[in-house]
């Protein structure tokens, strides 16, 4: 179930997804900025992370050695602070959420990369996500997901000389194919929340992509 929220001004959730090198950071910035001009309050936020406790475990995860269900249940762990903390009070208060990277990245990198179970991760985003902002429960997802999505070699290509890669970065080729394969299986699972945005493109065919599709769920005009 989603949050229904699409229009007026009424908080609504984005998040941005791709593999590492996907360029996706890069035009969270720029639709926070267009939508600011509009006149919205926007809050720029990533996961694992966005709160203090979340940005501590974020680190243990992006670092520190551990099994797939270790992994799962940390980053699930920061999301339910990230929920609860900013997510949803920015929501209440009307707010656009611009996230970089949500729960289809957990499917994509522990679920596809990592190969862990899908029905357990499916039980615990209905756990850690169900919410009760009007008294109500609800599963709390974006309204919009941008699927920044780029072919495995060429994101490759474009990390090596980055940054010193943390663990998932420094992961093979084959890894980051599944990663893709499981952001695609999620997007056919749920195609109206997803906008495939094809990131092998100029930087500026990119951004006008991402423009053309919030513009068309009546967000920006």
């Amino acid at each position: 179930m989603n949050t229904g929220m699409s229009s007026g001004q009424g908080g609504i959730f984005i998040s941005f997804e791709g593999i590492d090198g996907a360029g996706k950071s890069t035009h969270i910035e720029g639709l926070a900025q267009a939508l600011r001009a509009q006149g919205r309050r926007v809050t720029l936020t990533r996961e694992p992370g966005g709160t203090p406790l979340a940005e501590k475990l974020r680190t243990m995860v992006l670092n520190d050695p551990m099994d797939a269900m270790t992994e799962a249940l940390l980053v699930f762990a920061a999301r339910r602070d990230h929920l609860q903390q900013l997510i949803e009070p920015a929501l209440a208060r009307g707010e656009v959420v611009l996230c970089d990277r949500f729960t289809d990245a957990t499917f994509a990198y522990q679920g596809g990369g990592r190969g862990f179970d899908l029905v357990v991760l499916a039980q615990l985003e209905r756990w850690v996500q169900t919410v009760t902002p009007a008294g109500a429960p609800l599963l709390r997802e974006p309204d919009l997901t941008l699927w920044f999505d780029l072919d495995p070699t060429i994101a490759a290509q474009r990390l090596v000389s980055a940054r010193v890669p943390d663990k998932f970065e420094a992961q093979p080729v084959e890894f980051f194919r599944r990663v893709a394969a499981g952001y695609a299986q999620r997007q056919t699972a749920a195609p109206q929340r997803f906008a495939r945005i094809e990131a092998n493109q100029s930087r500026d065919a990119v951004w006008q992509d991402v423009l053309a599709t919030v513009q068309s769920r009546g967000w920006l005009s």
